[in-house]
């Protein structure tokens, strides 16, 4: 089986994965990523500066640089079955959809993964069949159907959300949650109590559904410690964001400050 083939079967059997998120079109930066031993990165289609074209790029880098079993996946733009299924003929191991709020968006993200008879996906695996196989129903297996719940109609279904079937795992968007709460911007350690009721509901959900459950974080240390609530994966964000702050810090060092650190904002704009 190849690294692409095991993600789907690591989310769903709540592996504890730790991901990195990449907004900027920069295939040797992603391939040097690709080596450092992440579970996935993902490319963001939808706030990030990646077109169909930098995705491609950007995918072959990971499968280019990859010692072990990192992958590439990608946050499609919206939950249409071409933006759904693009991302995966390029090679992605799996899909992050935004903005799901009903079980009836769920299905159509899982129909769109899929190919017939259990899904609408077209058949046309130029790239992917290199990364996961030609054979449909061996490719619906390994591929990741991850949906986001980020609004307050997703979480008012989230339960009925998670018992969909091809569902994977649910993710959580800590940015777009907390505004339709009241509660922005979320705070990694001390969540507003609005927004850590949230996180509890979408943790339960998932549990009770037996599916995956994702958090979106800015650090290494919030990752950690969504890991240890109960998140099964975590995703931590962005190549832009980190070398913002490296170059900051590089600077301040250089010129004798105190390093500080800068306050994310593609990172909260990507969530």
């Amino acid at each position: 089986m190849t690294a692409s083939a095991g993600l789907a079967e690591r989310i769903r059997t709540r592996a504890g994965l730790v991901g990195f998120w990449i907004g900027t079109d920069n295939p040797p930066m992603t391939e040097r990523l690709a080596r450092l031993g992440y579970d996935y990165l993902c490319l963001d289609a939808q706030h990030g500066l990646l077109d169909d074209t930098g995705c491609l790029r950007n995918l072959t880098a990971i499968d280019a640089g990859t010692t072990g079993t990192t992958v590439g996946m990608v946050r499609v733009a919206a939950n249409t079955p071409q933006h759904v299924g693009r991302a995966l003929d390029l090679g992605a191991a799996g899909v992050i959809v935004p903005l799901v709020n009903t079980p009836e968006e769920a299905a159509a993200a899982v129909r769109a993964c899929r190919y017939p008879p259990t899904g609408t996906r077209s058949y046309g695996p130029v790239r992917s069949a290199l990364r996961i196989g030609p054979e449909p129903q061996e490719t619906d297996r390994a591929v990741a159907c991850v949906v986001m719940i980020e609004t307050r109609e997703g979480l008012d279904n989230v339960d009925k959300i998670a018992r969909v079937p091809g569902v994977d795992a649910l993710y959580v968007g800590p940015s777009d949650l907390s505004l339709a709460l009241g509660d922005f911007p979320p705070v990694a350690d001390r969540p507003a109590p609005r927004f850590a009721d949230a996180l509890d509901r979408v943790r339960a959900a998932a549990r009770a559904a037996g599916r995956g459950c994702g958090l979106h974080t800015n650090t290494g240390a919030a990752a950690a410690r969504a890991l240890a609530d109960g998140f099964t994966f975590a995703s931590v964000s962005d190549d832009i964001d980190h070398l913002q702050n490296a170059a900051r810090h590089a600077l301040e060092t250089a010129r004798g400050a105190a390093p500080a650190t800068v306050p994310s904002i593609s990172a909260r704009a990507s969530e």
